[in-house]
C-alpha cells in the first residue's frame, strides 16, 4: 500500500499540478500533433495563481514588507485575489482585493468565503483613471501604509517576483513532466509571469521551443508586439483574466515567439466543448489559450508537443458561459441551439412525456 503524505498546511499543496493529453476535442487536421493541457485548477484555490500569491507574500515578508496582523491589497481580476486570500486565512493577514466589475459573481463570493474584502470598480477606465481597480488598489495601500507601517499592496502586474516564481517552479514542472519532449507552450497574458518566466527557463534548456501568446480581440499587447505601438484601441472581451489595456513589468515580450487573436465566440464556444468532449470544466481563458494554440499549430507540418495551459476552473463561471440565457443575452450563442441543447434543466413530468 502506497503511503499517503500528509501536508502542514493547505498551502503546500500549491503546484506540481497534472499534464492531461486531450484526446476528442483536437480537430482531425491536427490529429498530427499532440497537445496536452497543464490542469492549473487543481491549486487548492483553484487557479495558476494561486503559485504567485504565496511567492509574493513570502518574499514580502523576507523584505520586511509585510508583517504579523497586516494587511494585503491587490487589483485582480480574481484569481490572484482568491490565492492571496488563502495564502492570508493561513497566514493571518487581512486582505483587500479591487475587482472590475465584469468579474464573476462565483469570485467575488469565494473572496468574501475566505474572509477578504471586496471592492468593484467600473469597466471601460483607462488604467490610470483614478476609479479603475488599479488606481483604487494603490489609493488603499498607500492609505493603509500611512497609517499602519504594515501594508502590502502586492501588485501583481508589475512585482517581479511573479515571474521569477514561474522560472523557478513552473518551468521546471514542466520540464521534468514531459523529461524536456516539449515543442510548443501556448498561454495567455493577464500579467505575463507565467509565460515570460516559463519562457525564460524553457529557452536555457531549448532554444526551439516555441512560446505562444493567445490574445484575446480587444487587447493591446498583440499591437505592441507586432508594431511596438497600439494601433487598435483597446477593447471590450468577455473573457476573464487574460489580455491587457497596459504593459505590465511581468510581460517580457522578447521572451514569445509568437501572438495569435481569439475572440470570445471561439473562446465561450470551446469552454463547453472542453467540459462535455474532455471532461475538463474549465474557464474561458483556458478555451481561448487552446484555440490559439490550434491556430498556431495550423500552421506547423512537423508533429510537435504542444502544452496548453489551462488557469482555472469553470466552477467560477456558472453564471456565465454555463449559462445558457447569459450566454444568448451576450449573443454568444443562439437560443435555437439552447433549446435544442441534451443538456437542458426540465422537470420530471415533462421529461418523463419522452420516455
Amino acid at each position: 500500500m502506497s503511503q499517503l503524505t500528509i501536508s502542514n498546511s493547505i498551502l503546500d499543496t500549491i503546484g506540481s499540478t497534472p499534464l492531461v493529453k486531450l484526446n476528442k476535442i483536437i480537430p482531425q487536421n491536427l490529429s498530427h500533433h499532440q497537445f496536452f493541457a497543464k490542469m492549473e485548477y487543481f491549486n487548492p484555490g483553484g487557479s495558476i495563481k494561486d503559485r504567485i500569491a504565496l511567492a509574493m507574500v513570502e518574499a514580502a515578508e523576507k523584505r520586511g514588507e509585510l508583517k504579523p496582523g497586516g494587511t494585503i491589497v491587490e487589483a485582480t481580476a480574481g484569481n490572484t485575489g482568491l490565492g492571496l486570500a488563502l495564502v492570508a486565512a493561513v497566514k493571518g493577514y487581512k486582505c483587500i482585493f479591487v475587482l472590475p466589475a465584469k468579474m464573476s459573481g462565483e469570485k467575488r463570493a469565494l473572496l468574501r468565503a475566505y474572509g477578504a474584502r471586496v471592492i468593484i470598480t467600473p469597466i471601460g477606465v483607462e488604467p490610470e483613471d483614478p476609479r479603475s481597480h488599479y488606481s483604487v488598489a494603490k489609493r488603499i495601500a498607500a492609505s493603509i501604509r500611512e497609517k499602519t507601517n504594515n501594508c502590502f499592496y502586492s501588485n501583481q502586474y508589475h512585482n517581479l517576483d511573479n515571474m521569477e516564481l514561474h522560472y523557478n517552479m513552473t518551468g521546471p514542472e514542466l520540464w521534468n513532466q514531459t523529461n524536456g519532449e516539449i515543442d510548443v507552450v501556448a498561454a495567455g497574458v493577464g500579467t505575463g509571469g507565467t509565460l515570460s518566466g516559463v519562457s525564460k527557463f524553457l529557452k536555457e534548456k531549448n532554444k526551439d521551443i516555441k512560446i505562444i501568446c493567445t490574445d484575446p480581440v480587444g487587447s493591446i499587447l498583440y499591437d505592441l508586439y507586432y508594431h511596438g505601438k497600439v494601433v487598435d484601441p483597446p477593447g471590450s472581451y468577455k473573457v476573464e483574466g487574460v489580455g491587457e489595456d497596459m504593459l505590465p513589468d511581468n510581460c517580457k515580450l522578447g521572451l514569445f515567439d509568437d501572438f495569435v487573436k481569439v475572440n470570445d465566440q471561439e473562446a465561450f464556444s470551446f469552454t463547453r466543448k472542453l467540459a462535455t468532449e474532455e471532461g475538463l470544466c474549465v474557464g474561458p481563458s483556458s478555451a481561448l489559450i487552446l484555440v490559439g494554440a490550434m491556430k498556431y499549430a495550423a500552421t506547423l507540418t512537423k508533429p510537435s508537443k504542444i502544452i496548453v495551459f489551462m488557469p482555472d476552473s469553470g466552477k467560477s463561471y456558472l453564471s456565465k458561459v454555463f449559462n445558457d440565457q447569459w450566454m444568448v443575452e451576450n449573443k454568444l450563442e443562439t437560443e435555437e441551439n439552447m433549446k435544442a441543447a441534451f443538456n437542458i434543466e426540465v422537470m420530471a413530468e415533462e421529461e418523463m412525456k419522452n420516455y
